[in-house]
């Protein structure tokens, strides 16, 4: 689990990201993956904060849910980003579940006094157009219902671009992770006003 960023003085507030391979680095170098590149901005742009990757690969909804509560009480972030489903769509599991699932976490964070930072993905229509549209609607609505802030799309800009992905055609590459930082921090900043603990 990463922990990085903050200053020496004082505790500093955590952010928590809870993701899937997207984020646990998977196929990358070590702390060559968004959230790194997010620990390292942070400590340049925003020191009050650090950084908690509790991402695992093949993560779903489902498992972040049920590993959620310790890591709130254990890390008492101060923002929560939740980056969970992609692995739902792609094994074709319930939708109505994994909104679920994202709604639970949300109030739970909310519950211990966290923000939260939704992110939201796309999948191929494998299992056809209609559950791939309802999958990528499921953030947005959720977003609105919830009223927290939504990253619509991890990997806007460069989906369609093979150049920017690993051998299997669906984890970022290395090059693609400066990018999904990028994605993130302009939904992110406006959610790190001073810490209140």
């Amino acid at each position: 689990m990463l922990v990085a960023g903050g200053v020496a003085s004082g505790k500093p507030a955590t952010i928590l990201v809870l993701g899937d391979s997207l984020s646990a680095e998977y196929g990358l170098p070590r702390d060559t993956g968004w959230v790194r590149l997010l620990a390292d901005r942070l400590a340049k742009e925003a020191p009050q904060y650090s950084v908690v990757n509790a991402s695992i690969s093949g993560e779903t909804t489902s498992g972040g849910n049920t590993r959620l509560p310790q890591l709130l009480r254990e890390r008492r972030p101060s923002v929560v980003v939740l980056q969970l489903g992609a692995n739902d769509g792609l094994r074709g599991l319930s939708l109505v579940a994994m909104r679920e699932n994202l709604a639970t976490m949300i109030r739970a964070s909310r519950a211990a006094q966290a923000r939260v930072l939704l992110i939201g993905m796309r999948i191929p229509p494998n299992y056809g157009r209609d559950y791939a549209e309802r999958f990528g609607s499921v953030f947005a609505q959720l977003a609105r219902d919830e009223k927290v802030a939504l990253v619509p799309f991890l990997l806007d800009g460069f989906a369609d671009d093979l150049e920017y992905f690993q051998a299997d055609r669906i984890h970022p590459a290395q090059k693609a992770q400066s990018r999904m930082m990028e994605t993130v921090w302009t939904q992110l900043a406006p959610l790190l006003r001073t810490p209140q603990r």
